[in-house]
């Protein structure tokens, strides 16, 4: 059966009044979107990467070759769905930077842009979780995910340095950056239970304000 969610994407950009004027991209975006979604739905109902083309093209309501098209191979589309997320989670750690105000809400900014509903979801968790191991065979993967690590200790150092100095915003910065990830690991490991972004983020949260204390 083809996902809701993932039909109405593809049924938006095929019915978008520019479809006729460059629409042909629109399509092709919501269906490579469509992909994208169905590759990760997959990959959290199997717990693993032992998921086929055939399998999530049947999700996204396209052909599979249609799939290897858009992707190439099967490995090149994990890594199109590792780029995804990162994306993702880019945009929203972005958006709440740009409305805090002050250098303590910037770093409450980083770690609920971790833990945002689009990013701390079962799905998403299933997914990550199953990227970590993929990273052990897949040098691309290992890249994209040194990209995550750097780019999430940058930020809050970035935003802890005027608060604590250089020194100390880097050690704290990664201990909350491994504090996180093993959230989020836990997370992954307890599927039956509902991910919690708001408890999630108040954990992390507590410790970086005990740690901000002279």
């Amino acid at each position: 059966m083809i996902d809701s969610s993932i039909n109405a994407a593809i049924l938006v950009a095929m019915t978008d009044p520019d479809r006729h004027t460059g629409g042909r991209r629109s399509v092709e975006t919501a269906r490579r979107e469509a992909v994208i979604a169905a590759t990760i739905a997959a990959i959290d109902d199997v717990g693993s990467l032992d998921v086929t083309v055939a399998g999530i093209a049947a999700r996204a309501g396209i052909s599979p070759a249609l799939v290897h098209h858009y992707f190439g191979s099967k490995d090149d589309l994990m890594i199109a769905a590792m780029r995804s997320l990162l994306r993702n989670y880019r945009h929203e750690v972005a958006q709440r930077l740009a409305a805090a105000e002050g250098q303590r809400e910037r770093v409450s900014a980083v770690v609920a842009g971790c833990f945002a509903p689009s990013q701390f979801s079962r799905e998403s968790i299933s997914a990550w979780l199953v990227f970590y191991l993929y990273a052990r065979r897949s040098g691309e993967a290992a890249r994209l995910l040194r990209i995550y690590f750097r780019r999430l200790e940058t930020n809050l150092v970035s935003a802890l340095r005027p608060l604590v100095g250089l020194p100390r915003a880097a050690r704290i910065a990664a201990a909350a950056g491994a504090m996180i990830d093993g959230v989020w690991l836990r997370q992954a490991l307890t599927p039956l239970s509902r991910p919690d972004p708001v408890g999630a983020a108040a954990m992390v949260e507590h410790f970086i304000e005990a740690e901000l204390k002279p």
